[in-house]
């Protein structure tokens, strides 16, 4: 196996080597967020879009330097990691951000570090998925809608646990609600969902990640005439749904086939997913 390598606050080490310590603030209180992105035949995938995001992350959490992680700053740093990996032209890429300083919950200093992984992929499209997923709802733990609740943090429990109930329960996903008992998303992606010839999705203000791929989608659907409602969402529309699917950077658009005895189509999410191969 070829040796992996990380960026780590701008130093290229072997991603085998321990650097951080037990003081980390990211272990300790997931203070931190991340990104994961697509480098797609050499080019990464709406790298403004991630930058902006990153951005506006850092910003809330209040982290000094967040101006710094503009468009420019990543693509170097993807470019030097992904040759140095020897990755080819098509690789997943996560940044993960945290807060550097020492204390407890009052940090003694707000300076921002980082650390880059970059791993090979073998698809140089976004290949849509040939057998659907089979899904259920996760409602152990609902996620709290607030300020944060359109970020990727560090503090993933939640997902963690909705991933233990998707293992023990055989299913490829898992659907995740707010506090309020509607829609969120899923363990890992954003949810999409047509019904009565409408493409829907949660709406920001229920909760769910802000996601690239979700503003991607956004777009496209507009772009081509389907009438899209940014919503607040019972998941009781599953039972009536003609099509559900999922969207991650990473991943691009994943089709779900059943949820209960409930089995869906996958037009709208094909489609889409050809219109995104020509980005």
């Amino acid at each position: 196996m070829t040796k992996q390598f990380i960026n780590f606050n701008g130093e290229i080490v072997p991603s085998e080597q321990q650097l951080l310590t037990v003081a980390n603030r990211g272990f300790k209180y997931g203070d931190g967020l991340f990104e994961s992105m697509r480098l797609l035949n050499g080019k990464l995938m709406f790298a403004e879009l991630h930058s902006e995001r990153i951005r506006k992350g850092l910003r809330l959490l209040k982290m000094d330097s967040w101006s710094h992680v503009d468009t420019w700053f990543i693509g170097e740093k993807v470019d030097e990691l992904v040759r140095r990996n020897k990755t080819g032209l098509d690789a997943r890429v996560r940044l993960t951000a945290f807060r550097n300083g020492e204390g407890f919950y009052n940090p003694s200093a707000n300076h921002m570090a980082y650390v880059l992984e970059a791993s090979k992929l073998t698809d140089s499209t976004y290949k849509l998925n040939e057998k659907g997923l089979i899904i259920d709802v996760y409602d152990e733990i609902t996620k709290p809608v607030n300020i944060l609740s359109n970020l990727k943090t560090c503090n993933s429990l939640i997902y963690v646990l909705a991933g233990i109930f998707k293992n023990q329960n055989l299913l490829d996903e898992v659907m995740v609600l707010n506090n309020n008992g509607f829609l969120c998303e899923s363990m890992s992606c954003n949810v999409f969902v047509v019904y009565d010839k409408k493409l829907y999705t949660p709406a920001l203000s229920e909760g769910c990640i802000a996601g690239v791929m979700r503003q991607v989608i956004i777009k496209l659907a507009k772009e081509n005439s389907i009438e899209l409602v940014e919503a607040q969402i019972s998941p009781d529309i599953l039972n009536a749904a003609d099509e559900v699917f999922l969207t991650n950077a990473a991943r691009g658009i994943q089709w779900v086939m059943g949820y209960n005895n409930k089995r869906y189509f996958n037009e709208v999410s094909r489609f889409l997913n050809e219109k995104l191969n020509l980005l």
